[in-house]
């Protein structure tokens, strides 16, 4: 288990940063670190694919690739699968789940596919431990194992993750379409708020919901790792040795951050709803960061700066569910059949990556009264809006001084830079 060859699989977008996350938790590079279309390749060691998973705040899953063929049929994608020696990774006590995932492959079904594939797996061990075969748990599996199909070639892996590692353990209480925590993380990644060697700037989520992105950053500030309250499917594999997990984790624990008491808040968040203000308090107390961020319920046109000292706005405000497909709306395209626009991604999460559009309601008048208020009261703080509507920075009158490409699920989406400086050109001038 010294030479595993992992995938990473990531959001659209956030491959580089997942990258650079990888080599600051393993000092991997090189040929041993590449970065492909919705993830990253790793070449490591059993105790790396523990530790990223315990660690890793953009990546969805920790996969062990256990296979690559070539395949024209089904007949073939059997012959692949049981050719691996699943028998070193599980027991036939333990139930299984398959999934396929595609693109431009030539079969008919992936269903049929990944029937095929889990016959192999139940064969094998038929023929190697007297006649026992795994069951079958499509809910709550203890072995999943994923194909991805090319034209021409299948991967097949094992997920060392078990439920996908935006789950933390800690977002108990939540609103309607929460932001996932992975993508709350791969914002934070690309503002750069916490890359500085200085002491962090504070951090305000004026449209905080559950407390996601503030949440996030709250734990990066004290050093605890994302996956330190959850299980993971790793530790009911055989190579599984709960001496090392139990080092990997005296040594996480033993590297968080205890900020002083009576020191002011690092991390702020505030919602105009005073119920998920609530959960957002609630949430914060159950991820180990009450202490740090703190929350208050206010509308976003009147708050005024939670710190003297300027700093970094980040924000994913809630926008209508009009997702359109090609400029129709979902719902419609669902009734009518119509296929999704653009390249189907490679995608571990169930859906096929197809790119999305977001219609959005207008809400000119909101972010031009929100770029106003900042404006007037924000001066020498950077706000950063992640959005679906590319036309935001001609609503807001802002000229943006970066934008990131993100993907929101399914959802093309853009992450804004505004440098805020008071008052107009005019006046400044």
């Amino acid at each position: 288990m010294n030479q595993l060859q992992l995938f990473l699989p990531c959001a659209a977008g956030v491959e580089d940063y997942l990258a650079h996350e990888v080599h600051g938790l393993t000092g991997l590079m090189g040929e041993d670190l590449l970065t492909r279309r919705g993830g990253v390749m790793v070449r490591a060691a059993w105790r790396d694919a523990m530790r990223l998973n315990l660690y890793s705040r953009l990546a969805q899953r920790v996969l062990v690739q256990l296979s690559y063929t070539d395949y024209r049929t089904e007949q073939d994608l059997y012959r692949g699968a049981a050719a691996v020696a699943w028998e070193i990774w599980f027991t036939p006590r333990q139930s299984i789940k398959v999934e396929v995932t595609a693109q431009h492959s030539p079969l008919n079904s992936l269903n049929f596919a990944a029937l095929k594939i889990k016959d192999a797996v139940c064969d094998r061990f038929r023929d190697k431990a007297h006649g026992v075969r795994p069951d079958v748990n499509t809910q709550w599996p203890d072995v999943r194992i994923y194909a991805h199909l090319t034209t021409d070639t299948c991967s097949l892996y094992i997920d060392t993750s078990g439920e996908p590692l935006f789950k933390r353990g800690w977002r108990e209480d939540k609103g309607e379409a929460p932001l996932k925590e992975t993508l709350a993380a791969a914002m934070l990644a690309a503002s750069g708020w916490a890359d500085g060697e200085d002491d962090l700037l504070p951090l305000y989520d004026p449209c905080c919901g559950s407390g996601t992105i503030a949440i996030e950053a709250a734990q990066m500030a004290c050093n605890i790792p994302a996956g330190m309250l959850r299980r993971f499917a790793f530790e009911k594999y055989l190579p599984f040795q709960e001496h090392v997990w139990s080092a990997i984790k005296k040594e996480a624990a033993d590297a968080q951050v205890v900020r002083p008491a009576g020191q002011s808040p690092l991390v702020f968040g505030s919602d105009v709803a005073h119920r998920m203000v609530d959960f957002a308090q609630r949430n914060a107390h159950r991820a180990g960061v009450a202490d740090v961020v703190e929350f208050r319920g206010g509308d976003a046109l009147q708050r005024m700066p939670p710190s003297a000292v300027p700093g970094v706005m980040l924000l994913n405000p809630p926008y209508g569910e009009r997702i359109g497909v090609g400029g129709i709306s979902a719902s419609a395209a669902r009734r009518s059949g119509a296929p999704p626009r653009g390249d189907a991604l490679p995608d571990f999460e169930g859906h096929s990556g197809a790119r999305e559009q977001a219609v959005t309601e207008d809400g000119g008048e909101f972010f031009s009264q929100l770029a106003s208020h900042w404006k007037k009261n924000y001066a020498g703080w950077t706000g950063w809006i992640l959005t679906p509507d590319l036309k935001l920075p001609g609503k807001m009158r802002l000229k943006e001084s970066r934008r990131v490409p993100l993907w929101n699920g399914p959802i093309e989406c853009r992450l804004f830079r505004f440098d805020m400086v008071q008052g107009t050109a005019r006046e400044r001038k």
